[in-house]
């Protein structure tokens, strides 16, 4: 754990690039001056307010499999709320959400290298709702969570993740999982592609390399999901 640093992902990327880091090496913070999200989103919280860290894993998969990290790193997310206070009901949203009651308590991101994906993970812990980053946010703390130690919600998320990650390279399919707690599948959607242009239809399944299928059978790697009522 460091105090302060502009982003642990950045961080860790810097360790990869020198060949310092190890496979399950992960950088957490107190305070983030820089951190980012998806598509290059800034993701800032006050200091102690959210549990912020980055994870080096390098699957002994063939790369075409490794997309799937960022949804099992999801799942793992969502068994540790559920861990630390089974009154709690998270749910992913494809492709990097991690919701309660529709609002966005985390989110994960991903950047892949040559050995090698570093996993970024923000969970809203304490933040106040004056402290929300985005309207449509929400932490721990405004549901009541029964546990808000961010060394024991990492630690338990570690646990986990290593669980999920040991099974899924031994051959184990766990997107049954994945199904179980998605908000995603089984809704209809309208998918916002990178260029602008979007789709609607109803999610179906997850391919095993982590795509999102519709129901008319267009396969989606990337895009932000609206939920459509």
């Amino acid at each position: 754990m460091v105090e302060v640093t502009g982003s642990t992902q950045e961080d860790l990327k810097e360790f990869v690039k020198t060949s310092q880091a190890r496979n399950g090496d992960v950088i957490a913070a107190e305070f983030q001056s820089a951190g980012r999200g998806r598509l290059g989103r800034s993701f800032n919280a006050p200091k102690s307010s959210a549990l912020t860290f980055s994870l080096y894993f390098k699957p002994q998969l063939i790369k075409n499999e490794w997309s799937f990290l960022p949804l099992l790193t999801g799942l793992a997310a969502v068994f540790t709320i559920k861990e630390i206070d089974p009154q709690m009901n998270p749910t992913l949203k494809w492709p990097n959400d991690i919701l309660l009651e529709d609002g966005k308590v985390g989110g994960i991101i991903a950047q892949a290298s040559p050995e090698g994906i570093i996993v970024g993970v923000g969970i809203n812990v304490e933040m106040s709702e004056l402290e929300l980053p985005v309207p449509h946010a929400t932490s721990l703390s405004l549901h009541n969570c029964k546990e808000l130690n961010r060394n024991k919600i990492l630690s338990l998320f570690l646990t986990i993740f290593q669980d999920l990650t040991e099974r899924w390279q031994q051959g184990e399919d766990l997107r049954h999982l994945y199904y179980e707690q998605s908000s995603t599948i089984g809704s209809d959607i309208r998918v916002e592609l990178p260029d602008g242009t979007f789709l609607t239809g109803r999610a179906t399944h997850i391919s095993p390399a982590g795509e999102l299928i519709l129901q008319d059978g267009t396969h989606v790697s990337v895009g932000d999901i609206v939920h459509l009522r």
